[in-house]
C-alpha cells in the first residue's frame, strides 16, 4: 500500500490517491484553482475544474483519464445534474466508468460538486 500525496501536503487529513497494487484510489477533488480557491461560474466551472484535478492526479501517480473504472459524484444541488453530466462525459469521450452520484448536504468549502474516482495503473 502507497500513500501518495503527488500536490503536497493536503489540506487535511488524507492522502490525495492510495496505491494498492495496480488500483488506485483517488480521494475526492472539487473545483479548486492552484490557489486553493474554489473556481467561480457555477457547477459547469467546478465540474471541469473538478476534472482536470482528477487529471493531475491521475498523472501524477500513474494513471490516466483513460484508465479510470469508477467514478462517485457528489452534488449540493441534484438539480444540476444534468449540467454536471455534460462537462463530466467531455472527459471520458469514448468509456464511461461505472459511476454512483448522490445528493450531499454541503461540500467541503461550499463546493457544489465532489468526485473522487478508482483507476488502474498504467504498466
Amino acid at each position: 500500500i502507497e500513500f501518495l500525496t503527488p500536490l503536497g501536503k493536503p489540506l487535511g487529513p488524507f492522502s490525495h490517491a492510495v496505491r494498492v497494487g495496480d488500483i488506485l484510489y483517488l480521494a475526492g477533488q472539487i473545483g479548486t484553482d492552484s490557489t486553493g480557491a474554489l473556481v467561480s461560474g457555477g457547477i459547469e466551472a467546478e465540474t471541469r475544474q473538478t476534472m482536470r484535478n482528477i487529471e493531475t492526479v491521475l498523472k501524477k501517480t500513474g494513471s490516466s483519464m483513460d484508465r479510470v473504472v469508477k467514478c462517485t459524484a457528489m452534488l449540493a444541488d441534484m438539480k444540476e445534474w444534468p449540467a454536471m453530466n455534460t462537462v463530466y462525459a467531455t472527459f471520458f469521450p469514448v468509456n464511461k466508468p461505472a459511476r454512483s452520484a448522490l445528493g450531499a448536504n454541503g461540500l467541503a468549502l461550499n463546493a457544489r460538486v465532489e468526485i473522487e474516482c478508482i483507476a488502474v495503473v498504467a504498466r
